[in-house]
């Protein structure tokens, strides 16, 4: 084991570059993400939807197991209205996963209207105790603007997060298969 301390050991890095293929996969798949969310953003949206969908109810289903199974967190009556409220918007992303992207949207331009509202009174409010409250003004007026295109137009701002989404996963893809194939490089020159 290295000495050093925060430098993994001998062990840790003979694994990661014996398995330096997986995290090329990733990488790979993270591409191909990117790729096909650049192409075609609002299909992007509709399936990001439906992986919701599919985790909701799988989410709900687990809850209602336990509610059932007298191993729920909380009281059995909040459990399962919670679990049919899971299930039942799954069942909704999946039958029009569009729609339900569109909904997530407007709530979150409900809350960039909100929180861009809340900055800028916060700004206004500590202007005294500190310098540079501009940019907190700044940042809200931003997010004021962003959360009302939002709201008057959910279909483009699903294709913009779309996009944002695509590129941030093709970033981290090619990331991932350039430290894939340095991993490789190390597990050889260690060999």
């Amino acid at each position: 084991m290295n000495g050093n301390p925060g430098f993994p050991s001998d062990t840790l890095l003979g694994a990661l570059s014996r398995h330096w293929w997986v995290v090329l996969l990733f990488g790979l798949f993270a591409v191909a993400f990117g790729v096909l969310a650049l192409i075609a953003p609002v299909r992007t949206a509709a399936v990001l939807a439906m992986w919701l969908g599919v985790m909701a109810i799988v989410e709900g289903v687990v809850s209602l197991a336990a509610a059932v199974g007298g191993s729920a967190p909380v009281s059995r009556g909040w459990t399962v209205f919670y679990a049919l409220v899971s299930i039942a918007f799954g069942v909704l992303a999946l039958l029009n996963p569009l729609a339900t992207a569109s909904v997530l949207l407007l709530f979150v331009a409900a809350w960039l209207v909100v929180g861009g509202i809340y900055r800028i009174v916060f700004a206004i409010r500590v202007r005294k105790h500190i310098r540079g409250e501009w940019l907190l003004i700044v940042s809200g007026l931003l997010a004021v603007v962003l959360g009302v295109l939002f709201a008057l137009n959910p279909l483009g701002g699903l294709m913009v997060t779309s996009l944002w989404i695509g590129a941030m996963a093709l970033v981290y893809g090619v990331l991932q298969v350039v430290v894939a194939f340095r991993l490789r490089r190390l597990g050889r020159t260690a060999a």
